[in-house]
């Protein structure tokens, strides 16, 4: 049967039909199609395979994690900057091991599209010492996840599984299975004691997860997915992996003059690798995010040929490559590409930055808090992840800090250690369950001089309007937080409310300890999408 799919609605068609009983994850661009394409599968829904977005990344690890020593088949996905919050379990999971499969999906943002940074997270699947699989095309990715599946229950370790934005989003017709695996019965075989890091258990499974390195690095040379492909003209070799290979081969549709050697499956084939280093001339290293497979090459086993690649300047330093790019770094090896043909981008794009929504009510909060900052021309706001980091932007230009998520409150409470004031933290709702609550405790035990406003629009609204973990209960979580009643207020943002908004900020601001302030109102997007539902629902009754 062939389907159009995203390259993210082909992991979780893939996963799906490998026998999948739960998926779990927080919403992150590029990523967030996964999760919603199972909620909405028909096969999901008859199965009842798990898909409840989690809090946040780490406790979407943990749960999948629980699910596979279960002997249940789990999926956990998230954007690269999600794997830093999960960092602990997962790196961990590798050292305990698995029972059901285990794929952990991370899609990576070259070029930061709608991120904080460029990291690359093959980086991870080598530090926790698990395999780590990158398809080239729509494809692969969907039969790469039965392979992961497999894969990891026959090692039982987590499967590591990179993709990134142009993988993720580009849509490709691909061919899948008639009929879905069986999803797996429980399974209470598996030694147990190997879950318990306990330094006298965790030392032999250090022992043990070492020892099948090389195992692992003899499966990648062996795997289908990694590919040695001969040719005659040896002056120059190319590795490819990821779906920097489908950029190569776009460039030769008629075939590839040269010796290529595709890689979607680590630890890098060092086999395959030498045979290239030692056959060719020079040898230019193609991949999306950063040099890693260079590094590596350069370090231990350039053999005779000299290596290219982003550390040389043949490819761009940082951002996504694409077909262009390969051909320019290919042009003075290969009389059929001709630079001159190339196109020319143009710099007279007129910039179009991105805005809040007309309506939106994170702007009746960054106009009210404004108004009242003009009285404290030393104050610093504090703001986190999500749309309303657009506050920054002309013409609120009202926040002056953004690193990660959650840190708003906590890097408010630094500041006012130092002996700033006035102090304030600007959060989402979404972004306050997912790693906020914590910095907010810390706050209340020290009595520390902060003002902290939840900007609550009742979604996720950032990643498209999912579900948000704290919805309505907001009040309840800061109270037992210890955030005292006389200082937790809701506001509604709407100009009709702004003498009430501006007074209560000015009084909490003044106020020398934690006070809360959250304005709620829905948003925009998803308050028209639950009209439009409704006047359907009523049309059809």
């Amino acid at each position: 049967m062939k389907k159009l799919l995203l390259g993210d609605e082909a992991i979780a068609q893939g996963a799906l039909d490998a026998g999948l009983s739960g998926v779990y994850a927080y919403p992150g661009t590029p990523s967030t199609e996964i999760m919603e394409y199972i909620q909405l599968s028909p096969l999901a829904k008859e199965r009842g395979v798990h898909s409840r977005w989690s809090t946040n990344e780490k406790t979407a690890m943990e749960a999948a994690l629980g699910m596979s020593y279960m002997g249940k088949r789990a999926l956990v996905c998230m954007k690269h900057v999600g794997l830093n919050v999960c960092a602990d379990p997962f790196v961990n999971s590798g050292m305990t091991g698995t029972n059901g499969g285990l794929v952990v999906l991370v899609a990576d943002d070259p070029s930061m599209h709608s991120s904080q940074d460029e990291q690359d997270s093959r980086f991870y699947g080598k530090f926790a010492m698990v395999p780590t699989l990158e398809p080239s095309t729509q494809q692969e990715a969907y039969d790469m996840m039965s392979y992961a599946y497999d894969l990891s229950e026959q090692l039982q370790l987590p499967v590591l599984m990179r993709v990134t934005t142009r993988m993720a989003h580009s849509r490709a017709v691909v061919n899948v299975a008639d009929e879905a695996r069986q999803p797996n019965e429980l399974n209470y075989n598996a030694k147990a004691s190997n879950w318990v890091l306990l330094p006298a258990f965790a030392r032999k499974r250090n022992d043990v997860v070492t020892a099948q390195q090389p195992l692992l690095e003899q499966m990648a040379v062996n795997s289908h997915y990694n590919k040695y492909e001969d040719a005659g003209n040896q002056r120059l070799g190319i590795i490819a992996s990821g779906i920097a290979y489908n950029y190569l081969m776009e460039c030769f549709p008629k075939g590839c003059p040269f010796p290529v050697l595709k890689i979607s499956q680590y630890p890098i084939p060092k086999k395959l690798i030498r045979r290239m280093t030692d056959d060719c001339e020079e040898v230019l290293i193609c991949e999306e995010g950063q040099p890693f497979i260079e590094d590596m090459v350069r370090g231990v086993m350039p053999g005779n040929a000299v290596i290219r690649g982003r550390l040389t300047g043949e490819l761009p330093r940082t951002g996504e490559l694409n077909p262009d790019h390969i051909k320019k770094a290919l042009s003075d090896y290969s009389q059929d590409i001709k630079v001159s043909e190339l196109p020319e981008f143009t710099a007279h794009v007129v910039a179009r930055p991105p805005a809040l929504c007309q309506g939106c009510g994170h702007r009746d909060v960054y106009t009210a808090l404004n108004e009242v900052l003009l009285k404290y021309p030393n104050a610093r706001v504090f703001g986190d992840i999500g749309c309303y980091t657009l506050g920054f932007l002309p013409p609120y230009k009202a926040i002056h800090s953004c690193v990660d998520m959650g840190a708003s409150i906590t890097m408010a409470k630094g500041a006012s250690d130092a002996g700033q004031w006035p102090s304030l933290a600007i959060i989402g709702d979404s972004t306050f369950t997912h790693s906020g609550m914590t910095g907010l405790l810390d706050a209340v035990n020290e009595h520390a001089d902060i003002t902290v406003i939840i900007s609550d629009n009742l979604t996720t609204a950032m990643t498209g309007g999912q579900d948000s973990a704290g919805t309505n209960k907001f009040e309840a979580i800061c109270r037992g937080l210890g955030v005292e009643e006389e200082h937790l207020h809701v506001v509604v943002p709407l100009p009709k409310n702004m003498p009430e908004i501006t007074r209560i900020l000015e009084e909490e601001i003044n106020y020398h300890g934690v006070s809360v302030i959250i304005p709620r109102r829905e948003c925009m997007q998803t308050l028209q999408k639950h009209l439009k539902q409704k006047k359907t629902k009523e049309a059809k009754s």
